[in-house]
């Protein structure tokens, strides 16, 4: 793909491995820009603490996608917090939920914060952008536990370790079903959890099971993607792909520290299928 990403501000692994191009993102006729970042995790008293960080998101992305934990304890407190310090951004934003976001059993009313604020919330549906002449269509999901290939964990023995797999997998039909409903120029991919081991990698080998299930890449894999992003692997790697070769990053603020821009070219080819 021809596609351009470039890291901001990064720290040097994610440097190193995530930018390809190292000049400045620049806004054109064609390119459309994506930024991306998860795992802000607003607190209460956050005021004024997490504005900076989206100061130039205007000039510098067309979309802004939030790949979940807005919050830190789950509740609608620190939904109404976050959305008041990004009330300077005037770019689409979209988001899906994360497991923080759900720790008060209030997800619901977090994503009517949300969506109060002009922030459009995924949960196995899509939204389509129309940018610069093209449309792009977003596919999103919070996605599940379960673990990766071989060693997925299976829907065998104890009723709760069934209930526990059939979550995920419950997670990746919502998934096809919203990328089913997409027929777009782009089709971007957003979760919470991974859909891939390569982007776990950094993260003691026991958590990777509850870092994300390879359930969910099956249908990006066989409908088609340009790009999927994820956070929730604070320790993770930047950068993966799909045994089909589309692009995966972990936008994990722990990882990438400020958002990434993910350039969408013209000549741009629908990954999978």
């Amino acid at each position: 793909m021809s596609a351009n990403l470039v890291a901001h501000k990064v720290g040097k692994r994610a440097y190193d491995i995530m930018l390809l191009n190292a000049s400045a993102s620049k806004a054109s006729s064609s390119v459309i820009r994506i930024a991306a970042i998860g795992d802000i995790h607003c607190w209460e008293t956050a005021v004024n603490h997490i504005r900076p960080l989206f100061a130039s998101v205007n000039l510098e992305a067309d979309i802004l996608l939030l790949a979940g934990d807005i919050t830190t304890a789950g509740t609608p407190r620190e939904a109404e917090v976050f959305c008041h310090e990004l009330s300077d951004v005037k770019i689409p934003i979209v988001a899906v939920l994360g497991n923080h976001d759900c720790e008060e059993n209030q997800e619901e009313e977090i994503a009517r914060t949300l969506q109060r604020h002009n922030i459009t919330v995924l949960d196995g549906d899509s939204t389509k952008l129309e940018i610069k002449g093209k449309t792009v269509g977003i596919a999103g999901v919070k996605g599940f536990c379960g673990g990766f290939d071989k060693y997925a964990v299976e829907p065998f023995g104890e009723l709760a370790l069934k209930s526990f797999v059939y979550a995920s997998l419950r997670e990746a039909n919502k998934l096809e079903l919203a990328m089913n409903s997409l027929d777009t120029d782009y089709r971007v991919i957003l979760l919470h959890y991974s859909p891939i081991r390569d982007t776990v990698v950094g993260e003691s080998l026991e958590l990777w099971p509850f870092l994300g299930s390879s359930a969910l890449v099956r249908p990006i894999d066989t409908l088609g993607a340009n790009v999927v992003v994820h956070a929730h692997a604070h320790y993770g790697s930047p950068r993966g792909t799909t045994k089909t070769g589309i692009p995966v990053f972990n936008v994990a603020r722990t990882v990438i520290h400020r958002y990434l821009v993910y350039e969408l070219e013209s000549d741009d080819r629908l990954g999978g299928q």
